[in-house]
């Protein structure tokens, strides 16, 4: 389908009455990272995954023609699933730079999102006194960034090595970076790092203190949050911050997994994502309808 005159790459599997289960990404990954839980779901939910412009299979337009911002990617999150009628009783997994899409999305239509699942993200400002990983700061400020990114794809390569306690096979490290073959491919992916909302003169830190200032309206939504503790960036920290936000959520913590949780417990974690589902029935509703197909352009 069309967002922005650019072509954004979705899969939509299973049967079209089921809940929805919108399964959103983060940076370096693209849909490929929840081909487990697509697997384990897609029998009986709706199961709704967007790779982000500039990811994975959808086209990578350059700045003049897509403005890679924070609130462009809930732009088209709220565009694709308005197109594909999922406007009710949706359930959102989200990943990395997926939690501040998620709840973004969720910021804005609160009355249509039921069940949360947080992996490994965020989607509020750092914890007081914790630092931006100093890494990250040398590709967001200095000339290197783009050379880094862009011309050695040092990001999407160093992603399939330190986000993982178990190293992946060479047709899953094949996997993640394939969309990532060349300097424009690469775009997104230093796009993102450059939006990190960290000081208030950021395009995207006022956005980020909404979507953060929302989290208190889903305390009382069925929450399951399934964290990697073995992460340099989404910590201890960042699980307790999402604790002390949603008190009540059922917690997961696997302390031999990395930032991509789904890679090194991913078989356990989609099947208490599916129990967790089927332990929260949702009531029938007519606004998910639509036929699903598998890929869309």
């Amino acid at each position: 389908m069309q967002v922005h005159g650019t072509r954004l790459h979705y899969i939509d599997e299973g049967p079209g009455d089921g809940d929805p289960v919108v399964m959103v990404h983060g940076n370096p990954t693209w849909s490929f990272f929840y081909r487990r839980p697509i697997r384990t779901l897609s029998d009986r939910y709706r199961t709704i995954v967007p790779d982000h412009i500039g990811m994975g299979l959808s086209e990578s337009p350059l700045d003049d023609a897509y403005a890679y911002t924070l609130a462009s990617r809930i732009d088209d999150l709220d565009h694709l699933l308005e197109q594909r009628g999922v406007v009710s009783n949706v359930t959102l997994i989200v990943h990395d730079w997926g939690g501040s899409i998620g709840l973004g999305y969720a910021m804005r239509h609160p009355g249509r999102v039921k069940r949360l699942v947080i992996l490994n993200t965020a989607a509020f400002h750092l914890p007081a006194g914790k630092a931006f990983p100093p890494d990250l700061t040398r590709i967001r400020k200095s000339f290197l960034g783009p050379l880094l990114v862009r011309g050695l794809n040092a990001f999407s390569l160093s992603a399939v090595r330190r986000c993982v306690t178990t190293p992946l096979s060479a047709g899953v490290r094949r996997g993640y970076l394939e969309p990532y073959n060349n300097w424009r491919n690469r775009l997104a992916v230093l796009r993102f790092v450059q939006d990190i909302p960290i000081d208030p003169a950021d395009r995207s830190y006022d956005l980020l203190t909404e979507i953060e200032e929302s989290i208190d309206q889903f305390q009382d939504l069925p929450v399951l949050i399934c964290w990697g503790m073995y992460d340099f960036i989404f910590d201890a920290d960042i699980l307790a911050e999402w604790t002390r936000r949603l008190p009540n959520a059922e917690v997961h913590c696997y302390s031999d997994a990395g930032h991509y949780v789904l890679e090194d417990a991913g078989v356990d974690i989609s099947m208490k994502i599916r129990t967790f589902l089927d332990d929260h029935p949702l009531p029938v509703s007519a606004g998910s309808a639509t036929e699903p197909h598998d890929a869309g352009a």
